[in-house]
């Protein structure tokens, strides 16, 4: 990986890490090497050191839902703005994709739309910006017949919230992030749509290497080989050569063979933090605050 940025961190403390956390991904869901992420937290692998959260108050939030043609289904949504903002005010837009078994009102990992915007890192705020969740199911963000998540977001959603003046300043405006089976879905939606995402970070990505890989753990995540050969983000990750990108992964993480496979596609500009860890909410956490100043830093 010596052609990009590669960030290892030494991270130590002891803490007892909860086998599958809240949001219930697809280690847990799915079997993903059973056994296996158990015995690395007995081993202390998948110890992180617990973040401090810090917050200069607590955003505005909405939450509605709408009638998707694109899903053929309603789904909800959440939007949140910085402390001292709201409805009307331009501000840069992050969309935040859920992990699977989760949904827009526990997208985030240990804290709330509200709760992210109002961040402060190093006792400083994040830039102003609104935050955006939404129902995507659990068919890895890509088209499955009757089911098109990422048209959902990019035809639907997002205008929604441009329409509230928020992401309306071209793609330096709007980020993407997601943790696990969203942060796949937030690099393949800006490998998709490079001309609409300005940035994208993504924590824990859930990223096969080949279809059979996928179909044997998740027959639900492509809706073919096809799918998947279209909707593959190691493959199709030079289309990111003029986006900034992050990407955060725990050496322990079943996931982490895609993560680097991805990673020696990405342009050398790319920041790829690989550091002890698994899949776990613990490891979420950790990396949402620097996932958030990251994009707060390329979005205007």
């Amino acid at each position: 990986m010596s052609r990009r940025r590669l960030v290892t961190l030494g991270v130590g403390g002891a803490v007892a890490v909860l086998a599958a956390g809240a949001l219930g991904f697809e280690l847990v869901s799915h079997g993903v090497l059973p056994g296996k992420q158990e015995l690395d937290q007995l081993e202390g692998k998948c110890s992180v050191a617990e973040p401090t959260l810090r917050f200069s108050g607590t955003g505005r939030s909405k939450s509605a839902s709408f009638y998707s043609s694109a899903r053929r289904r309603t789904v909800g949504y959440t939007i949140a703005w910085s402390p001292g903002h709201g409805p009307g005010d331009r501000l840069p837009l992050i969309v935040m994709l859920h992990g699977e078994g989760a949904n827009h009102a526990n997208a985030l990992s240990g804290m709330t739309p509200g709760d992210a915007v109002a961040l402060e890192i190093d006792g400083t705020p994040l830039p102003s910006m609104a935050i955006v969740t939404v129902d995507g199911g659990s068919g890895y963000w890509n088209p499955h017949p009757g089911d098109d998540p990422m048209a959902m977001v990019v035809n639907e959603l997002i205008p929604i919230c441009q329409a509230l003046n928020l992401g309306r300043g071209g793609r330096s405006s709007i980020g993407a992030m997601g943790i696990s089976m969203g942060g796949y879905g937030a690099v393949l939606l800006a490998e998709k749509h490079p001309g609409l995402i300005g940035a994208v970070a993504a924590i824990s990505p859930a990223i096969w290497t080949s279809y059979a890989q996928a179909n044997a753990v998740n027959p639900d995540a492509y809706a073919s080989a096809s799918s998947f050969a279209a909707n593959d983000a190691v493959t199709h990750a030079a289309a990111l050569v003029d986006t900034p990108v992050r990407v955060a992964s725990g050496l322990d993480d079943p996931f982490h063979p895609g993560v680097v496979a991805l990673a020696q596609g990405l342009p050398s500009s790319a920041v790829v933090v690989s550091t002890q860890g698994c899949h776990t909410g613990d490891f979420f956490t950790a990396q949402e605050p620097p996932s958030l100043s990251f994009l707060g830093a390329h979005l205007s």
